[in-house]
């Protein structure tokens, strides 16, 4: 009984954990786009929140263009 107890919290846990940290890989990808776009251009970029919303479409489009390919 408490092995199954243990294994339902173990399980409740995960789920958190995963739940949490799903975007994280997203955030640090705008992070490097944002990096990026700035260190490549001639001239900063004078908008940083057009920046970030245009480097979140761009990745999310390759995200599902990856998911649709499969």
């Amino acid at each position: 009984m408490v092995k199954n107890i243990l294994i339902f919290v173990f399980i409740v846990l995960g789920m958190v954990v995963i739940l949490n940290f799903s975007d994280y890989n997203l955030k640090r990808a705008v992070d490097a786009c944002l990096a990026g776009s700035q260190k490549l251009s001639k001239s900063k970029i004078t908008d940083l929140e057009e920046a970030k919303n245009f480097c979140e479409e761009e990745i999310k489009k390759n995200k599902n263009k990856k998911k649709n390919s499969k």
